[in-house]
């Protein structure tokens, strides 16, 4: 165990020594910029399917949901070297653009993920239909591979030299989806909300050759890694954005976008923010929190594991806890609520209400390290075509949670990478 620590602070060190000399941005001093972020199954999603109905959908996020989670548990009990299973139809959308002249694609936000990664040409076998051609780096004038015997190629960890001597990268997610590419750099921009352009110079991006996505065509173009890694977006442009970023999530039904918002517009100045640590384990990409309870009313649930048991994610549709947790949890909601609930024909929900039964549905406060989250009921239930069911679910096997995007839904949500903090306050997100 020591050594393995060890190991990963001298990756750490040597990749910070790498992006200061290999990743150096336009921008010298911290500033701030702000996407749209789309949710995939939405109606204003380019990829949107009309032909799935918002039954259908949920049931889909909630299966994927928990695929996610076992591979969450598999990386963190096995020390497996994988990211976690690939982003779905749940996951969020933003825009972004690559090369010299610049070609823009949209790509998942994924907070469980490092390595950013687009499709590029040429390519033995790629997805298709990402609603765009594939990156060509022939075509940018800006375009790097790095070499096996760059400083880049050894802290990532580069599998294979090419006969060019490019660094080729090798990335598996816990559903067998993989990308394999070249380790390279180019000019990365964003067009801010705000109509101006954000622009870094050389940023490290896997340039996918090879990618196998298990899970159907998603229709885009790769991933925006936003993990706690030395290789993921934040990490390498941290300096630029006072190592902070934020993100809003709009109700599912809503017809605006939201944010995701980078640096100093991304700080929380409302009253009721709350903030609870970070804690550091392994993996280090992804965010764990310390969850102590979950209240309804006047009484308290506890969970049985203790600091850092529970990961917050942008990827996960439902909040998923401890199996002893759920089942206290549960109680209390059935208490609360006062009727009789009804079985879920999918078997993707444990309680659900017909939606004809008018159940007033309580607030439930998670009661994280030093942070009491009030979740509403666009938090905890949704609409499932005639029943009305809790998004969330019991882990069946191990003491560990994962706070979902559902439960994140008007929320301002801000990481503070370099405070080690996470943030929420109450929000309208369509309107911010």
């Amino acid at each position: 165990m020591v050594n393995h620590q060890l190991f990963l602070l001298l990756t750490l060190i040597l990749s910070i020594l790498v992006f200061q000399s290999e990743s150096r941005v336009k921008a010298k001093a911290p500033f701030g910029f702000s996407l749209e972020l789309i949710r995939r199954d939405s109606p204003l999603s380019p990829f949107y399917n009309a032909s799935l109905n918002s039954s259908e959908i949920l049931i889909k996020n909630a299966i994927h949901s928990m695929e996610r989670f076992k591979h969450f548990q598999s990386l963190i009990n096995q020390k497996a070297v994988q990211s976690i299973v690939f982003p779905t139809e749940n996951s969020y959308l933003t825009k972004l653009s690559f090369g010299t002249p610049p070609v823009e694609y949209f790509a998942i936000v994924d907070t469980g993920s490092d390595l950013t990664w687009i499709q590029c040409v040429p390519c033995t076998k790629c997805y298709n239909s990402q609603g765009s051609s594939l990156f060509d780096p022939q075509a940018s004038s800006t375009y790097k591979a790095f070499s096996c015997d760059s400083q880049t190629c050894r802290a990532f960890g580069g599998e294979q030299c090419l006969k060019t001597n490019d660094c080729q990268y090798h990335v598996t997610y816990g559903d067998m989806s993989s990308t394999i590419g070249i380790l390279s750099s180019d000019t990365l921009s964003f067009d801010s909300i705000n109509g101006q352009k954000t622009t870094f110079s050389t940023s490290i991006f896997g340039c996918g050759r090879n990618n196998q996505v298990q899970l159907g065509n998603l229709g885009i173009a790769g991933i925006v890694g936003l993990g706690g890694g030395p290789f993921s977006l934040v990490s390498q442009i941290g300096p630029q954005i006072d190592h902070r970023f934020s993100y809003s999530f709009v109700p599912r039904f809503a017809k605006s976008s939201g944010k995701l918002i980078f640096g100093q517009e991304s700080i929380i100045s409302h009253p009721k923010a709350i903030s609870t640590p970070l804690v550091s384990k392994y993996p280090q990409t992804f965010y764990y929190l310390t969850l102590n309870g979950v209240s309804i009313g006047d009484k308290t649930a506890h969970p049985s594991s203790t600091q850092g048991n529970v990961l917050i994610d942008s990827g996960v549709t439902l909040t998923i806890l401890e199996p002893d947790l759920y089942s206290s949890v549960e109680a209390m909601v059935k208490e609360a609520i006062g009727k009789e609930p009804v079985q879920d024909p999918s078997g993707a929900f444990n309680l659900c209400y017909g939606a004809d039964t008018n159940i007033n549905v309580p607030e439930m406060v998670f009661h994280f390290s030093g942070a009491d989250v009030r979740l509403q009921p666009v938090n905890t239930f949704m609409v499932n075509g005639d029943l009305v069911c809790m998004v969330i679910v019991p882990n069946s096997v191990n003491p560990f949670s994962v706070f979902g995007n559902y439960a994140q839904i008007n929320f301002q949500v801000e990481y503070d990478l370099q405070k080690r903090v996470v943030s929420f306050a109450p929000t309208d997100c369509t309107q911010i």
